[in-house]
């Protein structure tokens, strides 16, 4: 059997206990020892990690076995681990924010069943890789919930329906009124933090950054500056009140990545203050203008619970936003109203320059491997330009892009790299300084072009 030593920073935390494959064994043992390290395997006594599953800014979170429950039930072990230089204040606000989340999985965990359980939180205490030093961990166990997060799933099978994101907002804002009339305020909802278990459960996940309302105030609470970028409403960047309307407008920026694809960054207008998304999703206004109100600015204009945003999605629609609202052109006769312009994909400055340098690299080094094979200047630049076109097209399409523009030239330099016959009478330092000197001459082409339109749409 497997067993993952949760030392942060062990060298080789994967072991192997052969007597442990035996159930009894397993079920008995006192403890076991990573053989390299030292640390105790066997967690509180009953909990055996397996595998890690991921890390995070202050913890570690791993696949377990409860020894001491029938059929071996499968957990998540998170370990507090965090990283980096930290001051004393900041590392015990850390362990702070992990204890919440223990303490709030302990007290509505078991209350609502789209909620992992709490099962244990407890500290481990173990001799130090140093010598005559100790170390605390502190470790705190959940229900594991087999599946993906949104995040995972939307990288995986693209964009979200308008009834897919339908069903995501309908499932979490039925958890957050729960959440919310317990006088818990989430403060981080994103698409990695609602996992989609295997029959199509979803569930909220991490309450480390969760914020209790005291009994003096009903409504809001002071904030600690913890959120994710670009999720969070301008009342919790600036770290002071939050309201259960502060989950609502992180919940909605959700939906927009999911029915976008695209990071919330990318949508938010800096220049406008405002969020310009409609123009790359297709839904219908009913649901527009429900995320429109809940992604104002102002606390206080959008709604105030998830109850009444459940209201809105089940009744007629809202009224849109005042600031700049879309003009709704009069009915003719022979001609459907269409409410949105069809989606459009845009480009940022970045993504333009990156996808040129990938296109000029690519194209040499395609170009040179053909030459090497045809010696025909003619049918090179012929067949060069169809397969250096379809990329370009694949990009517009965005079939081809991020890690894509850096995988394919890798691919293509390797195979020309290790089939010598590729290589013309080239060698690889003139091979690597012709592509890099074509995706140089693309980017700079492409600037120009992106100029000159640009000049033309001023003066047309």
């Amino acid at each position: 059997m497997e067993v993952y030593c949760t030392r942060p920073h062990c060298p080789r935390p994967q072991n192997y206990c052969a007597d442990l494959d035996d159930i009894t064994t397993l079920k008995t043992t006192q403890q076991k020892y990573c053989t390299t390290c030292g640390m105790g395997l066997i967690l509180d006594g009953r909990y055996v990690p397996m595998k890690l599953l991921g890390r995070g800014g202050f913890g570690a979170a791993f696949l377990a076995r409860d020894r001491r429950i029938p059929g071996m039930r499968q957990c998540v072990v998170k370990q507090f681990q965090p990283r980096g230089n930290l001051t004393s204040t900041q590392l015990q606000m850390a362990q702070q924010l992990f204890e919440r989340e223990a303490e709030v999985l302990a007290q509505i965990g078991n209350e609502h069943e789209q909620i992992p359980d709490l099962f244990a939180f407890f500290p481990v205490t173990v001799n130090s890789l140093l010598p005559g030093q100790q170390d605390q961990f502190f470790y705190l166990v959940q229900e594991y919930i087999d599946g993906q997060n949104l995040e995972e799933e939307l990288a995986l099978k693209g964009k979200f329906s308008e009834q897919e994101v339908l069903e995501v907002l309908q499932e979490i804002l039925k958890v957050l009124k729960f959440v919310h009339e317990k006088n818990i305020i989430h403060r981080d909802i994103k698409p990695s933090n609602i996992m989609r278990r295997r029959d199509g459960k979803l569930f909220l996940l991490d309450f480390g950054a969760v914020k209790q309302v005291t009994s003096t105030s009903s409504s809001s609470a002071a904030s600690t500056g913890i959120y994710s970028m670009g999720f969070a409403p301008p009342e919790q960047m600036a770290g002071g009140q939050i309201f259960p309307s502060t989950d609502l407008y992180a919940l909605a920026v959700t939906a927009l990545n999911l029915l976008t694809g695209q990071e919330a960054i990318q949508l938010f207008d800096t220049y406008t203050n405002q969020w310009n998304w409609r123009s790359h999703a297709v839904v219908s206004d009913r649901l527009a203008d429900i995320l429109d109100k809940m992604l104002r600015s102002a606390a206080n204009q959008r709604f105030q619970s998830a109850q009444e945003v459940l209201d809105a999605l089940g009744s007629k629609p809202v009224a849109s936003a005042p600031i700049n609202p879309l003009p709704t052109p009069p009915p003719q006769a022979s001609h459907p109203v269409i409410p949105f312009p069809p989606t459009q994909i845009t480009f940022s400055i970045i993504e333009l320059l990156s996808g040129a340098a990938f296109s000029g690299f690519e194209a040499a080094l395609i170009a040179i491997a053909l030459f090497s094979l045809l010696k025909s200047p003619i049918v090179t630049l012929a067949i060069s330009t169809l397969i250096v076109s379809f990329l370009v097209f694949a990009q517009t399409r965005r079939w081809i892009e991020k890690l894509d523009l850096l995988i394919i030239p890798g691919i293509t330099f390797g195979i020309i790299f290790f089939v010598p016959l590729l290589q013309g009478s080239l060698n690889i330092k003139e091979i690597i300084i012709l592509a890099l000197a074509a995706g140089l001459v693309a980017i700079a082409l492409t600037s120009l072009f992106r100029l000159i339109y640009k000049l033309l749409s001023l003066i047309l």
